[in-house]
């Protein structure tokens, strides 16, 4: 029978920390580095700390080894007290097999990253080790109009806090994006859609628990490769947070992947699931507001259908920001979550 790890928070930040900036997916750095240099400068400018650039931080077209190499000598170094990613991608998994475990272990520091990300942080679960859901260079922190207040107020609690918080519905939010070739389109936000709430289903009961998750995409990835992913009971008791990428899976592919999850045993192990809101627009898509609210609409009742049959009994969210909608809550992975139904709140442990 497996056991949940014992997680351990790494050491919290003071302002002057240095912060490993790597790209262990897709090196979007050196693809747009004046976007780049934004997201360094607030680092810099509004959090007081110092940026670190590794070998291929903007080597574009870097071996999978060579960036775990980066991600090895990011943990090892004593001087780098925390590790951040450039963006997510579509090929981390390929790096995980080089990365150092021991050296990971004995130097924990806390990972920020989303999207393909979702791979690192899963390592790092199995490690015990809690890392941060949210944050990017490019994506966040070099956001047009600035960096968003919810998104900076939660990466200061994630960096420098040992705090219960609060994560809140947002007042508005948009699946829009810049185009990072064109910094004009940068300078002010993008057009918002207002919210209207989150929606709660058996939220008759409160549940605590470490959470595990990410994107939903990647996830189903690992779980095909069944090389990192432990047994299933290993996972009992934790909260499920969930969100989709940019890609935009539609429903019936949300849907089958989840009941893939369902039929693997593991799905049932989650007292609590909480699934972001989903981005609906791309380049590639370019659905007006009307379609994109019927897009979430129909995902959220996708997961409503598969969780029905195998997990009925589970408490399920729908709607908080911390996928690929802006902005975004960056959330602990492996930290605790309270998800109280009765009084519709979700609070974590920082």
């Amino acid at each position: 029978m497996a056991t949940t790890p014992r997680f351990r928070t790494p050491a919290k930040l003071v302002p002057g920390d240095r912060v490993a900036i790597v790209s262990p997916s897709w090196a979007g750095a050196g693809v747009f580095p004046d976007v780049h240099e934004l997201g360094l400068r607030v680092l810099r400018d509004e959090l007081g700390l110092v940026p670190v650039e590794f070998p291929t931080t903007r080597h574009v077209g870097a071996t999978p080894e060579a960036r775990a190499k980066d991600i090895n000598a990011a943990f090892a170094d004593p001087g780098v007290s925390a590790v951040m990613a450039v963006i997510g991608g579509s090929d981390q998994i390929e790096v995980l097999p080089y990365l150092d475990p021991q050296v990971i272990t004995e130097n924990p520091k806390p990972f920020f990253g989303y999207s393909d990300n979702t791979n690192l942080l899963n390592y790092l679960w199995r490690l015990g080790l809690v890392s941060y859901h949210g944050g990017s260079t490019l994506v966040h922190l070099a956001r047009p109009g600035g960096v968003h207040p919810v998104f900076l107020e939660s990466l200061r609690h994630a960096l420098f806090d040992q705090i219960e918080v609060e994560v809140t519905p947002v007042d508005a939010f948009t699946d829009l994006q810049p185009r990072w070739d064109d910094p004009s389109t940068l300078v002010r936000p993008l057009p918002t859609t207002r919210e209207t709430g989150w929606h709660w289903h058996n939220a008759d009961r409160v549940v605590t628990g470490p959470t595990w998750g990410g994107n939903l995409e990647i996830l189903h990835w690992n779980l095909a490769a069944n090389r990192w992913i432990l047994p299933n009971d290993a996972y009992a008791g934790c909260v499920l947070m969930v969100e989709t990428s940019e890609e935009m899976p539609p429903a019936e592919e949300v849907s089958r992947i989840l009941r893939n999850i369902g039929e693997r045993g593991l799905l049932a192990q989650f007292p609590a699931v909480v699934f972001a809101k989903a981005k609906a627009w791309h380049p590639g898509a370019p659905l007006d507001e009307s379609a994109r609210a019927h897009f979430r609409e129909e995902q959220e009742a996708a997961v409503v259908a598969v969780l029905r049959h195998y997990n009925p009994e589970a408490l399920f969210v729908y709607g908080p920001d911390f996928g690929h909608t802006d902005p975004q809550w960056i959330l602990p992975y492996g930290g605790r979550m309270r998800v109280d139904g009765p009084a519709r709140r979700i609070t974590v442990q920082y």
